[in-house]
């Protein structure tokens, strides 16, 4: 055997197993799952919480579930069960609900446990392996995640196992999400740090040059003022502005082409030579959608003005954006 189809034969089992799982729940659990949409609705009408407990690699598995919900709106939490008889116990309610991870449905801790939890029997959710087992017997919810064997050589190894009890709480997390109607936008709110958080929630205007530190010039002044004032304002452009009214705008490509044309030179005129039909955004898109804007062109854009109602607010660039992580690849 070589050493590829020996990982090769490791991803067939987990998924073979993983589509056991999706038919066993489609066959037979109907019922839970309707006991398990009930639970999310009244969780969220009392505010509650919803627990994951484990122990070892399930463990790790509770905590990856915990953190999942947590992030789409419902507020989750990992408890260890040695830790909760040690003071954690003091973190629950009685209108939470706990999730157990076990296997077996025999994890000496969790059984050490359960005397300890008032929670009502239809709060408590097993993803458990063995349905008839001292745990799964005290919930009033199970979600069969039964495996015929593990993946690993020995057949001891959680490998199987643990992928299917992680993506059975990836099930559930997302029924949670279709029932709540969970949108991009809302999504967001819990991630504000990250890219996705920022392509949902940052405006152009959030990073924008305002127009006090942009170079401006109206249609009547010279090539020689335009350069003049892009070197006092280095931003990549020059605003033409007349009064109040955004007329267009120039870039350093535009100074380097002027030089190219006869009889051309400092005295031009800017309203001879400027972009009078440039693309422009408004400071309430999303900055996400000024990087779509620039680079949907065969060639990049390196600036847009920003404008609102012809008023000429201050420039976006390329270069903020991507360092501020943005990326169309993202």
């Amino acid at each position: 055997m070589t050493h590829t189809k020996t990982m090769a034969d490791v991803l067939r089992l987990e998924a073979k197993m993983l589509e056991k799982a999706a038919e066993l729940l489609e066959l037979t659990g109907n019922e839970q799952v309707e006991r398990l949409t009930a639970l999310f609705q009244e969780l969220l009408n009392t505010e509650s919480t919803l627990i994951f407990c484990g122990v070892g690699k399930s463990g790790i598995i509770a905590q990856k579930c915990a953190s999942t919900f947590t992030s789409l709106g419902l507020p989750s939490f990992f408890l260890h069960p040695t830790e909760a008889l040690h003071g954690d116990l003091g973190r629950i309610r009685r209108t939470d609900a706990i999730v157990f991870i076990s296997k077996s449905g025999t994890t000496e801790e969790i059984i050490k446990l359960l005397p300890f939890l008032h929670f009502k029997k239809s709060h408590k959710i097993g993803l458990i392996g063995a349905e008839t087992s001292p745990i799964g017997s005290e919930c009033g919810i199970l979600l069969n995640c039964h495996v015929e064997k593990e993946a690993c050589l020995n057949n001891q190894a959680p490998t199987t196992s643990s992928t299917v009890a992680l993506a059975m709480g990836d099930a559930m997390a997302v029924l949670f999400e279709a029932l709540t109607g969970l949108s991009k936008e809302s999504f967001a709110i819990n991630h504000p740090g990250g890219i996705l958080g920022k392509s949902l929630r940052m405006k152009v205007r959030d990073l924008m040059i305002k127009s006090s530190s942009c170079p401006i010039v109206n249609s009547s002044q010279t090539l020689q003022e335009v350069i003049l004032i892009m070197t006092k304002y280095p931003v990549g452009g020059c605003a033409i502005v007349d009064g109040e009214n955004f007329l267009g705008i120039m870039v350093e490509g535009d100074i380097r082409r002027t030089f190219t044309r006869e009889n051309a030179g400092l005295k031009s005129l800017v309203k001879d030579i400027m972009n009078s039909n440039p693309i422009v955004i408004s400071p309430d898109n999303l900055a996400f959608e000024a990087l779509e804007l620039m680079e949907s062109k065969s060639k990049s854009l390196q600036i847009l003005p920003v404008i609102e109602n012809q008023k000429f607010l201050g420039f976006i660039r390329l270069h903020d954006l991507l360092k501020e992580g943005f990326s169309l690849k993202n």
